[in-house]
């Protein structure tokens, strides 16, 4: 039996990334400010999957996404996140049966700050070796371990963190 997970990889992705804005959206929704903003790169070549403003902090944010059990320790980050208004990484850990959200695991500055360095982090490899078996090194990718990001449990946790708390 094939497994969905693997052979649906990119509707899966997608689906995700739709379940994560609208966690973040029904929060806005349900707090009563309905103020967060969603927009999409047309070209990605920055390292961001999504672009999300909410109490006036904009975040270009790269989503990576793990199944409970999974194990990856790991995760390749672009080096020009860093050179967007508070760029950061938010990986979502789901469960597979339900794809039910959470824990987030989140690395890149404050509100307002930009993406911690990653200049310093490990050069990553391509996945894939050429026809020798080469894997050439991809040097505007680098790799965070999984105990370089913050663990919050929900999704408001990982909101106060994204942009702030309103005063």
């Amino acid at each position: 039996m094939t497994n969905k997970h693997t052979e649906h990889s990119s509707y899966r992705e997608k689906l995700l990334e739709h379940l994560f804005v609208g966690e973040l959206l029904k929060l806005s929704w349900t707090n009563g400010d309905c103020e967060i903003e969603v927009a999409k790169p047309e070209v990605d070549n920055s390292g961001y999957d999504v672009i999300i403003e909410s109490n006036g902090v904009v975040r270009h944010i790269q989503l990576k996404a793990s199944y409970h059990g999974g194990k990856t320790s790991k995760q390749k980050v672009h080096v020009k996140l860093g050179t967007k208004p508070s760029g950061c990484v938010v990986w979502m850990y789901f469960d597979e049966e339900t794809l039910e959200l959470g824990p987030y695991l989140f690395f890149g500055g404050a509100p307002g700050e930009r993406l911690p360095s990653i200049e310093m982090a490990k050069i990553a490899k391509h996945s894939k070796g050429d026809s020798s078996g080469y894997k050439a090194e991809r040097p505007n990718i680098r790799e965070l371990n999984k105990s370089d990001f913050t663990v919050y449990k929900s999704v408001s946790e990982l909101h106060a963190a994204l942009f702030g708390v309103k005063a």
